[in-house]
């Protein structure tokens, strides 16, 4: 194959990669900013010009062959070293510039994040935020993101990370509702009184806790109430209204509790939530040369949540 012949197809190599890390032509034409037919015709292209097929179809979802399989680990090498080449020119511009793209669970989003983007945005005036609101999995190389925030207890790997901080869980109740109903004093008070849970899961409302002290002791109490919501920002307006003790993040319940209008219940026990909990990751992809929006975008998140100097 001549050199022309072989920069022909290159923006085929490029396609059947991102087809292949999408999983079905209409996912990867979206992501390209391209049309599946499109997307269609550059793999049809390429397996006529390398003789091979790449990829078996059917009507839903799409099967690397083995040749596509040798075929693609050097298309996605190949994708690296450009993505790897634009990053090491971005290192001659002294100022960050450009658009940062970062998605994170929706509650960390609204709540942690979101507050934070117009004081970045104004120290940087040449940079733009995509803050994606997002609860399932994602990946900052198969979903073309700059950085993905995940609590998570192991960050996966292949990736860079940095840890920012840590999602505690805290039982809050209204001063109001604590002074009709009584303030528990131990778990199995909780059986007595409305309470306010997910319901995403059949156990959902058999809360474990786990005390501080006292050798790590930890008690399972079965809760009752009359409204159970799988959104922490609606059990929050329904604590704030009386309506029980709520299950929530931390960062939820920080500014009501900082001005009183909610109080910690059970302070000495830690809540063991089935929803996320645990360490915060900012994950990226593990390239040598991080853009100068990007490392300014990071440098920012941990500057201002305080989160440790922990990076794998």
């Amino acid at each position: 194959m001549s050199p022309t012949e072989l920069f022909a197809l290159l923006p085929d190599l490029a396609t059947f990669a991102r087809v292949v890390e999408a999983g079905n032509f209409s996912v990867a034409a979206r992501q390209l900013g391209s049309t599946p037919s499109t997307v269609s015709r550059q793999i049809k292209r390429l397996e006529e010009a390398l003789g091979a097929r790449l990829l078996e179809r059917s009507t839903r979802q799409i099967r690397v062959t083995e040749s596509g399989e040798q075929v693609y680990r050097h298309c996605r090498d190949m994708v690296g070293a450009a993505a790897g080449a634009i990053d090491a020119a971005g290192q001659l511009a002294t100022k960050p510039q450009g658009r940062v793209s970062v998605a994170a669970p929706t509650a960390y989003a609204k709540t942690v994040i979101h507050p934070l983007i117009p004081g970045f945005l104004r120290e940087f005036a040449d940079v733009d935020v995509q803050l994606v609101f997002i609860d399932h999995e994602v990946d900052p190389l198969r979903d073309g993101l700059d950085l993905v925030i995940r609590p998570t207890r192991t960050p996966p790997p292949g990736l860079a990370a940095r840890q920012l901080g840590e999602v505690r869980w805290l039982l809050c109740a209204s001063p109001a509702y604590l002074a009709a109903r009584g303030t528990p004093e131990a778990p199995r008070d909780l059986a007595q009184h409305d309470c306010l849970w997910l319901g995403e899961t059949a156990d959902d409302h058999r809360w474990r806790l786990r005390r501080l002290r006292e050798g790590a002791q930890t008690q399972t109490v079965e809760v009752k109430g009359r409204y159970i919501a799988n959104h922490a920002g609606a059990r929050l307006e329904a604590a704030l209204e009386d309506w029980g003790i709520a299950c929530l993040p931390e960062f939820t319940a920080a500014e009501a509790l900082r001005d009183g209008r909610l109080v910690q219940v059970l302070p000495e026990w830690v809540f063991e939530a089935r929803a996320y909990m645990g360490p915060v990751w900012l994950l990226y992809p593990p390239n040598r040369f991080l853009p100068p929006k990007v490392r300014a975008f990071i440098d920012y998140l941990a500057q201002h949540l305080g989160g440790v100097e922990k990076m794998v």
